[in-house]
């Protein structure tokens, strides 16, 4: 899975560079871990604290992403979710994700190299259980198609 769109390149690097406490979930991870499938979007979940919604915020307005009411408090309420622009370059920053915590996913994750950049992917295990707990049909389809273990 090569040649990310230049807007999501552009935004993980700056995640990077920012130090940003982040994995890379949703339908991307579900192809990192082997089930390629069509997503308009790119979905980033964050620790939420303090001092990671303010480098969100830094890295937001280094994006170009500077509206009125962009404040850190937007990334400390655990069911609040960002999104910015519109398929198929839309990215969406979840506070939380469904069955998992982020503490532990953190500690799961997997690093992978994608165009060049270090990404934090959230473990099969875990982006399995978030896919059961989630319960949608899609998550439901994305469960049926990935391994059962890596």
């Amino acid at each position: 899975m090569e040649n990310l769109p230049h807007d999501f390149k552009e935004f993980l690097s700056l995640l990077n560079s920012h130090h940003v406490d982040y994995l890379l979930v949703g339908g991307y991870a579900v192809a990192v871990h082997g089930y390629p499938r069509y997503t308009g979007d790119i979905d980033i979940w964050i620790a939420v604290s303090r001092g990671n919604a303010e480098r969100v915020v830094k890295t937001l307005k280094s994006f170009g992403f500077d509206l009125p009411g962009l404040t850190e408090d937007l990334f400390l309420n655990p069911d609040r979710m960002t999104r910015m622009g519109r398929e198929p370059v839309k990215i969406e920053i979840l506070n939380s994700i469904s069955g998992v915590e982020f503490a532990e996913a953190k500690e799961n994750a997997v690093q992978i190299e994608l165009d060049g950049i270090q990404i934090p992917v959230i473990s099969l295990r875990d982006l399995r259980r978030n896919k059961q707990a989630s319960g949608r049909p899609k998550d439901l389809a994305d469960l049926d198609n990935l391994p059962e273990t890596d």
